[in-house]
């Protein structure tokens, strides 16, 4: 076989490869599955957790759901739905199961039926809005708040002419110390989406790709759309076991350690549309479920996509030769042939970080155990001076430990699979810092808008009116972020004694050496 014969047969069975990302990569979990994709409003798109910047006593989550909400999507705005539980639960003994359940349940009232307007007649809320939504909170079965409003979508300068006093009514204190919000804000997850679904492609490294193209800065392709989301702000004992110390951590002075997190939704198994009325009946079934970004979006085969959505973490070793074995790792190589090939089998790397957590840092189960679930180290301040890529460049406080809302986890888990975990990883613990590995990016470094530093933290939503900037402008670019955005300010961090497995590093002081983008 010749020369050219041999790269067009390579060629065509890298991009056989390749389209298997078709159905869903590297959309954080927007659109990630086959039956959800069907169900928007139940879809889980993001989930984040961190240690309240401003409120360092206390923890903030945040589950977003409805993906790819155009602002001006009207005149029926995206609702949360009637029929769905909407859920975040928290395992604080590391087994994989629920030790703490917030459901979120919905309903809606139009006041005048025979009109088609969502404001009523006249701009909010000197006028009522004709379409309102109001929720309660249950914490383990017990309601501990009800009737709580949800703001109305950002309609435009008419309908919501001062969004930010309409958004400020769905900031509700409820019992416990805790605060809660539920309503429409800006999708905070940035990726070039439109580039990685074209066969895996990105941007700024389009001439290397096995179909180049002239490279270019990327496409926040979830720019200019809106999102639902539901954020929950507590205080750290809220999550922790009742002996105080739920899975003991970072040596003897961990106060509350390290919990597990994911977000979901479930609907009840019957469904009856009659008349324009849906009547539900039977217990609920799980349609959709969330811990560490991207897992079912580029670990899980397109067959067990939805199986995978309706299970429990306690489940997930089922599925513990997709993070060992893991495809793209193979895709990255085939499209990118002049790109060191990263390991393939055998990565206990991916099953540690994603699937149990970093010895001295979030660990929360170990041996053949794996879940998926988001942890945070709950005894770890807030960065002092936060990086986008959190951990490959020492910033201990981000993914994985946790999900601040501008963590960069497209370049993170993409650097991370390619083996190229970067300088401060290779010199204190020895992962692989394979080059250009450690660089590969999507060429998005910040969110489209800049989040609020205070509690929902999420920015706020597009209006319908004007709209977003949807592949108008490229991301914005990666170092420090733009000079309006408030990132997350804190305290110093030191690791202490950090150990990923057969790597591992002591008393690594985290400076700004490592802040470099």
């Amino acid at each position: 076989m010749n020369h050219a014969r041999k790269m067009a047969v390579s060629g065509a069975v890298a991009l056989l490869a390749i389209s298997a990302l078709s159905g869903g990569a590297m959309a954080s979990s927007h659109r990630e599955a086959p039956l959800i994709s069907k169900d928007p409003s139940a879809d889980n798109t993001d989930l984040y957790a961190f240690v309240s910047p401003d409120d360092p006593s206390t923890v903030t989550l945040i589950a977003d759901y409805i993906p790819f909400e155009e602002p001006g999507g009207g005149p029926n705005f995206y609702n949360f739905d009637d029929n769905v539980d909407y859920w975040l639960k928290i395992d604080n003994t590391g087994d994989g199961n629920a030790d703490v359940t917030y459901e979120f349940r919905f309903t809606t009232n139009v006041a005048n039926g025979g009109s088609f307007l969502y404001s009523g007649y006249g701009p909010i809320p000197a006028v009522a809005a004709n379409v309102t939504q109001t929720y309660d909170v249950i914490r383990n079965g017990v309601t501990i708040a009800s009737g709580l409003t949800v703001p109305a979508p950002n309609i435009g300068p008419r309908t919501t002419p001062d969004y930010g006093t309409i958004a400020s009514t769905g900031v509700h204190s409820i019992s416990g110390g805790r605060q809660v919000f539920a309503g429409q804000r800006d999708d905070p997850f940035f990726a070039d989406v439109g580039s990685i679904f074209d066969l895996g492609g990105l941007r700024p490294f389009n001439a290397d790709h096995l179909i180049p193209l002239k490279p270019t800065k990327g496409v926040d392709v979830l720019g200019g759309y809106n999102t639902n989301s539901i954020a929950l702000q507590v205080p750290k004992s809220d999550l922790a076991a009742a002996s105080g110390r739920p899975i003991a951590q970072a040596g003897s002075s961990a106060t509350f350690g390290t919990v597990g997190i994911w977000a979901g939704a479930s609907r009840p198994t019957e469904s009856v549309l009659d008349a324009g009325n849906v009547t539900t009946s039977g217990p609920l079934v799980q349609v959709s479920r969330l811990g560490n970004p991207l897992i079912n979006e580029v670990l899980i085969g397109l067959g067990q996509k939805d199986e995978w959505n309706s299970e429990n973490p306690s489940g997930d070793a089922a599925y513990t030769s997709r993070y060992t074995d893991p495809e793209l790792a193979s895709i990255i190589h085939a499209v990118y042939p002049t790109i060191p090939s990263p390991q393939t089998s055998g990565r206990q790397d991916l099953m540690l970080i994603l699937g149990q957590g970093v010895p001295g840092l979030n660990q929360t189960n170990s041996g053949s155990t794996l879940y998926d679930m988001l942890r945070l180290n709950m005894d770890i301040p807030p960065a002092a001076h936060p990086h986008r890529l959190a951990v490959l460049k020492g910033d201990v406080a981000g993914f994985p430990n946790g999900r601040r809302l501008f963590d960069d986890v497209v370049d993170i888990e993409l650097r991370a699979v390619a083996d190229g975990y970067g300088k401060f990883l290779n010199q204190n613990f020895g992962l692989p810092n394979l080059k250009p590995n450690n660089i590969l990016s999507d060429g998005c470094g910040w969110n489209d808008k800049p989040f609020l530093q205070h509690f929902p933290y999420v920015a706020a939503p597009w209006n319908g009116y004007t709209g977003g900037v949807a592949r108008v402008t490229p991301c914005m670019q990666h170092g420090s972020p733009p000079a309006n955005d408030p990132i997350h300010r804190g305290t110093a961090v030191t690791t202490g004694n950090l150990a990923f497995g057969r790597w591992t590093g002591a008393g690594l002081a985290i400076d700004a050496r490592f802040y470099a983008s």
